[in-house]
């Protein structure tokens, strides 16, 4: 499966190399602010991808997200301030009196502590690191789809909740930010045929063991070690990932949602230890996937089964 991939959220090139719109209404609303709303889960490249924005609507956004990091640097700090009271106390408790409280306390309030750092520089930070386009399950990232005959870029999250499931179902089947190909007909038939998009991609990332790597079986004694592989493209290039969406509405407000689409893997993601691959579909096939016919779902398959033969390097993610 799929957990993470990197994506392209440089806006401008989205909408320069396919043509595509940018739906400045969705994200403003995926930005807005209301009262008891949680911040959504975004990259930095997400966020930043803003910047410099010209048009009253793009700068409403940046508003609207300077708020938003304004609102957790408060929250920041005050959790430093919270966690080296906790930290100085455990250090003082320690030097009379050793507990495993104290010792205890003095490892979380540390790590808590550098957690907090490390997301407050990310903050100020002005210039962008690789990491901050990596979206994992749960985060927003920009998604083409069709809309009225025109490419649409819209904010949605990396795990799909189709319409007639209850929001619960996010913590039962965490797995949704996957659609298997072999169940598009069955748990995802209320998306396949009927909202495709694509996420435009530079890298993707898989758990595999470490002795399927070396392809090896594991040892009478050994332990299981999962590590996270990166696969990218050779030689670079952007990957279309196929993807099913949808659009959710209840007690808990509007969401939209998607999944990238997975399959048996290409020979390098196989020969790497793992068993299951996202789909790149072709360019020259774009609108005819954003644009499915659902009585012809032959033709959709076909899509997903006519791929470029890529070659992919992979390495140890850090």
């Amino acid at each position: 499966m799929c957990y993470s991939a990197l994506i392209r959220a440089d806006y401008a090139t989205l909408v320069r190399e396919f043509g595509a719109i940018l739906s400045l209404e969705e994200f403003a609303e995926l930005y807005a602010h209301d009262p008891g709303k949680k911040r959504p889960k975004t990259t930095k490249a997400m966020d930043d991808g803003f910047a410099g924005a010209r048009t009253g609507q793009g700068r409403d956004i940046v508003a609207k997200i300077q708020h938003w990091h304004a609102l957790e640097r408060q929250d920041l700090e005050t959790e430093l301030v919270r966690q080296r009271e906790r930290r100085d106390i455990a250090h003082a408790t320690l030097a009379t009196r050793p507990t495993q409280k104290a010792r205890n306390d003095l490892r979380v309030a540390g790590n808590r502590i550098e957690r907090a750092q490390a997301r407050l520089e990310d903050l100020h930070r002005v210039q962008l690191l690789p990491r901050d386009n990596r979206i994992f399950p749960g985060t927003y990232a920009p998604v083409m789809v069709s809309e009225n005959g025109r490419r649409v870029i819209k904010p949605m999250r990396y795990q799909c909740r189709l319409p007639d499931k209850p929001a619960r179902n996010d913590v039962l089947y965490p797995g949704t930010y996957n659609a298997r190909r072999d169940s598009l007909e069955g748990y995802w038939r209320g998306a396949f045929g009927l909202r495709h998009g694509v996420v435009v991609v530079r890298a993707f990332y898989e758990h595999v063991p470490r002795h399927a790597i070396a392809g090896r079986a594991l040892g009478a004694a050994e332990k299981e070690q999962d590590v996270v592989l990166e696969f990218r493209p050779d030689p670079p290039r952007d990957l279309l990932l196929a993807c099913l969406w949808a659009e959710w509405e209840g007690p808990e407000g509007r969401l939209l949602s998607f999944a990238t689409i997975t399959d048996t893997p290409p020979p390098d993601v196989a020969a790497a230890g793992h068993d299951r691959g996202v789909i790149p579909i072709r360019r020259e096939y774009l609108d005819a996937w954003l644009n499915p016919d659902p009585d012809n779902l032959a033709g959709q398959y076909r899509i997903l089964d006519d791929r470029e033969d890529i070659r992919y390097v992979y390495e140890e993610a850090g």
